[in-house]
């Protein structure tokens, strides 16, 4: 962890907390720190799902390769236009969302904003739509050319 009280303990706290579950929807993942958090939280237990965009899990650095190597459930776009989203919700209950992309540089850089809610009225639209990606993205939809 980060020594100190920064932005990237702070999500790492929010995201540690998981008991039992995390659904995690972002367009670039590339944080080795975010990357490890979600590897020992699938190694305790938790039930992680990952949706990202399929042109960006393969560049280098991406943590969507160890992720899956860790036996973490990823899913990813066929289509053209990206899968944009960046957000994660913990336990069903905390949602996590903004224009941050977990990567180096744009924890470490770039203007970014995270708001972390736990209002069910905020929540759920967000749960749905993860759902709702989970399932379109489900490799028995993809078409093959």
């Amino acid at each position: 962890l980060p020594r100190g009280d920064c932005s990237l303990s702070r999500l790492l706290r929010r995201l540690l907390s998981a008991r039992r579950s995390l659904e995690i929807c972002l367009f670039a993942f590339s944080s080795p720190q975010l990357g490890r958090a979600v590897q020992l939280l699938h190694r305790r237990g938790v039930r992680v799902r990952v949706v990202t965009d399929a042109q960006y899990m393969g560049l280098q650095g991406s943590q969507i390769g160890l992720l899956r190597h860790a036996g973490i459930q990823v899913r990813h776009d066929q289509e053209n236009g990206y899968m944009h989203h960046k957000f994660a919700i913990v336990d069903r209950r905390m949602l996590i969302t903004g224009s941050l992309n977990w990567t180096t540089q744009a924890i470490q850089t770039n203007r970014e904003n995270v708001l972390v809610v736990e209002d069910a009225e905020y929540v759920k639209p967000f749960l749905d739509e993860f759902e709702r990606i989970w399932e379109e993205y489900n490799p028995i939809h993809y078409r093959f050319f």
